[in-house]
C-alpha cells in the first residue's frame, strides 16, 4: 500500500483516481486515522458531487464511528461550506472532492477544528503513517451519525460581508459548471437585488457540459457568450467544489485572481483601515502597491492555502488573495471562499456607476505571462541555471525562485507532484512581457 499512498497524499489534500488509487479502504482507514490525529469526539463531514464521492464519504464516516466520534453528516456541500461548518461548530471536517479535477478523481480535503488547515507539515504525514500501519482504532462504542443542514447558516454568512442595503440591481451570470456552486449559490443570492443566471446548474460529477476548472480560458468560453446575449454586468465562474471563483466583466473579459484581490483589498480597507493583506508570490506587483497606497500593509507569503491560513494567524491579517482565485477571509475563520469575494467586488460595483470593464482599469498596471508549465529532467538544476544566469539581479527563495529586475519580475516553481516548472512572469507591457518570457523560457528549455 505504501506506494499507492505516496501517489494520493499531496501537499494540501488526498487525491486519486477511483477506485484504481483511492478507494473504500483507504476512506475507511483515513476516517480511522483523522479522528485518533486529531482526538476529536465529533467531526463533521460533507461531499460534492462526484460519483466517488458518496461511496468514498460512506466509507471515511465508518471508519471515523469505528474510532468512537460521532459524526455531523453535511450531506452535499461545497468545500467553503466545509470550512464554515468546521468554524461554526469547532470540529475537525471532512470535505469529499477532487476539486477541478476530472470526474475519474475522487479526493478528501481535511481541516481540524476552526477550519484550521491539514497539510503535508501540519498532520497529512501522520496520518498517513496510520493508514500504513493497516491498524483501525476500535474505541469501545461506536460514534453515532447525525445529519444537518447548514446551508441557510452558510448563505447568511457570506451575505453578512457586505451592506445588502447598498447592492443595487445587477444582471449576473454565474457558471457552475455542474459543480456544487449550484447548490450554494442560489441560496446566498436569494432576496439580493441582483438577476442570477446560472448556466449549468444541475450537479453532475461526470461534467457534461465542460470541465469544472475555471483557470483555463476555454473552460470560460460558455459564460462569456452568456454575458454578451444576457448584457450582463458580470460573470462568474466556480470550480467544482465551488471553493475558488474568476470573475468575467460586462465586455467578457477575465479579470485574474490578482485583479481580483486588489479590488476586495481595496473596498476592505476602506472600511478597515490599517489592516494587513496578505497576497501570494506570484501575485502581480499591482497588489501590494495598491494596499499601500490605502494605508494598509501587505505581507508575502507563499503558494497554498496552509501558507495563507498560517501566515493570516500570525500577522492578524484581515484578508488573503492567491492569484489562482482563491480568497480567504479572517471573519471566515481565515478560510477561503469564492461566493464571498464575489459578493464583495458585487458590493464595490453597486457603490460605482461604473461597469465592471471601467472600475478594474486602475487595478491593471502590468502585462503577465500568466503561469506557463515546462517539463524537465532535473528542476532543481534547472533552477539553480536560471538563477545563475541572473547573479546580479535581486533573487530570492521563499517559494522557488523569484527574480526581480525593476522594471520586470518573475517567479519559477518546482511542482509538488510532477517534473514541471511553473514560470509566472509580469512587466510593464505586454510587448516586454512577451519578450522577457521568451528569453526565460529559453533557458528553462536549454538542453544541456
Amino acid at each position: 500500500m505504501s506506494a499507492s499512498l505516496d501517489v494520493i497524499f499531496k501537499a494540501y489534500d488526498i487525491r486519486g483516481v477511483y477506485p484504481d488509487e483511492l478507494d473504500e479502504g483507504v476512506a475507511r482507514s483515513v476516517g480511522n486515522a483523522f479522528v485518533a490525529f486529531t482526538g476529536a469526539d465529533r467531526i463533521a463531514v460533507g461531499r460534492d458531487m462526484r460519483p466517488s464521492s458518496e461511496p468514498l464519504a460512506a466509507a471515511f464516516v465508518e471508519g471515523a464511528t469505528l474510532a468512537g466520534a460521532d459524526v455531523i453528516d453535511l450531506g452535499l456541500t461545497s468545500t467553503d461550506l466545509c470550512w464554515f461548518a468546521s468554524g461554526h461548530l469547532d470540529a475537525p471536517v471532512a470535505m469529499f472532492t477532487a476539486s477541478h479535477n476530472p470526474s475519474e478523481y475522487g479526493g478528501i480535503k481535511l481541516s481540524r477544528a476552526g477550519a484550521a488547515p491539514v497539510g503535508e507539515e501540519t498532520g497529512l504525514a501522520q496520518i498517513k503513517a496510520a493508514v500504513e500501519s493497516g491498524l483501525l482504532e476500535r474505541a469501545g462504542e461506536r460514534g453515532k451519525v447525525e445529519p444537518r443542514d447548514l446551508l441557510p447558516d452558510f448563505a447568511a454568512h457570506v451575505r453578512s460581508f457586505v451592506d445588502v442595503a447598498a447592492l443595487r440591481p445587477l444582471r449576473v451570470v454565474a457558471d457552475t459548471a455542474n459543480g456544487m456552486g449550484g447548490l450554494v449559490a442560489p441560496p446566498v443570492f436569494d432576496g439580493l437585488p441582483f438577476d442570477l443566471t446560472i448556466l449549468y446548474p444541475e450537479l453532475d460529477g461526470t461534467f457534461p457540459n465542460h470541465p469544472a476548472n475555471p483557470i483555463q480560458p476555454e473552460n470560460l468560453e460558455d459564460l462569456q457568450k452568456a454575458i454578451v446575449e444576457a448584457d450582463a454586468d458580470v460573470g462568474l465562474a466556480f470550480d467544482g467544489d465551488a471553493d475558488r471563483v474568476f470573475l468575467v466583466d460586462d465586455r467578457a473579459a477575465v479579470l485574474s485572481g490578482s485583479l481580483t484581490t486588489a479590488i476586495v483589498a481595496k473596498g476592505i480597507l476602506e472600511q478597515y483601515p490599517g489592516e494587513t493583506i496578505v497576497h501570494n508570490l506570484i501575485c502581480s506587483k499591482a497588489v501590494p502597491e495598491i494596499v499601500r497606497e490605502m494605508g494598509g500593509t501587505p505581507v508575502r507569503t507563499r503558494v497554498g492555502h496552509s501558507f495563507i491560513k498560517q501566515v493570516m494567524a500570525e500577522t492578524g491579517a484581515i484578508f488573503g488573495g492567491e492569484h489562482s482565485g482563491h480568497y480567504y477571509f479572517r471573519d471566515n475563520y481565515r478560510a477561503d471562499s469564492g461566493l464571498i469575494a464575489a459578493l464583495v467586488v458585487l458590493e464595490r460595483l453597486s457603490r460605482t456607476d461604473e461597469p465592471l470593464s471601467e472600475l478594474r482599469r486602475p487595478y491593471e498596471r502590468y502585462a503577465a505571462s500568466g503561469e506557463i508549465n515546462t517539463r524537465v529532467d532535473d528542476p532543481p538544476a534547472v533552477i539553480e541555471r536560471v538563477a545563475a544566469a541572473y547573479k546580479d539581479a535581486e533573487q530570492d527563495r521563499l517559494d522557488g525562485l523569484t527574480v526581480d529586475l525593476g522594471d520586470w519580475w518573475f517567479n519559477l516553481r518546482p511542482s509538488n507532484t510532477e517534473p514541471l516548472l511553473r514560470l509566472n512572469l509580469e512587466a510593464a507591457d505586454a510587448a516586454a512581457c512577451d519578450r522577457h518570457t521568451a528569453e526565460v523560457l529559453a533557458l528553462i528549455r536549454e538542453e544541456k
